[in-house]
């Protein structure tokens, strides 16, 4: 078994070989993640409203 210090240095060197996205990287993933989000939510709100009238409309007759 591993000591705990041991172990926290094991995983200190791992994360030193990590290739990290620099600042702009980040913030162009960021920025595309909030629109697809963003897009998908409305589609799926959309599609949700539709359904809710298609429903109303149907139960109303």
């Amino acid at each position: 078994m591993v000591s705990p210090a041991q172990y926290f240095r094991e995983v200190m060197q791992e994360l030193k070989k990590v290739s990290w996205p620099s600042r702009s990287q980040t913030q162009e993933k960021t920025i595309v993640v909030i629109l697809s989000s963003l897009v998908i939510g409305l589609y799926l709100g959309l599609a949700d409203y539709i359904f809710q009238q298609i429903v109303a409309m149907t139960i109303t007759r």
